[in-house]
């Protein structure tokens, strides 16, 4: 992993901890299953059709009541494997920080989003 990507993605998880009160060790790279009740619950489908989706569902699912547990898998970085420059990289990172403060936000009450309905 380049190291600008490895240290970026240890300040947004950090920040995503704090802004959505959770404690993941990483919240950008992975496999993710849910239940059928998880995918019910929330409204996916108000989501963003880009890279930040993931991040939109692990808020979504935290606002209803639900907790992930993790799974390690190996992760493997080079050039021919990464799909994001750096540009979409910086947008990603932007998005994910939307994401959470709209989260912390919504718990406080101050700010509605229409994907914590």
């Amino acid at each position: 992993m380049p190291m600008y990507k490895y240290i970026f993605n240890r300040f947004l998880t950090l920040t995503q901890n704090v802004l959505i009160g959770q404690k993941l060790s990483e919240y950008h790279t992975g496999y993710r299953a849910f239940s059928a009740e998880v995918l019910r619950s929330i409204d996916y489908m108000a989501n963003s059709d880009d890279f930040v989706f993931d991040n939109e569902m692990i808020s979504q699912i935290f606002m209803k009541g639900f907790e992930i547990g993790e799974v390690t898998c190996p992760t493997k970085y080079f050039d021919e494997a990464s799909s994001i420059n750096f540009k979409r990289s910086a947008i990603y990172g932007l998005g994910v920080l939307r994401v959470s403060l709209q989260h912390r936000l919504h718990m406080w009450g101050l700010v509605k989003n229409k994907i914590y309905k």
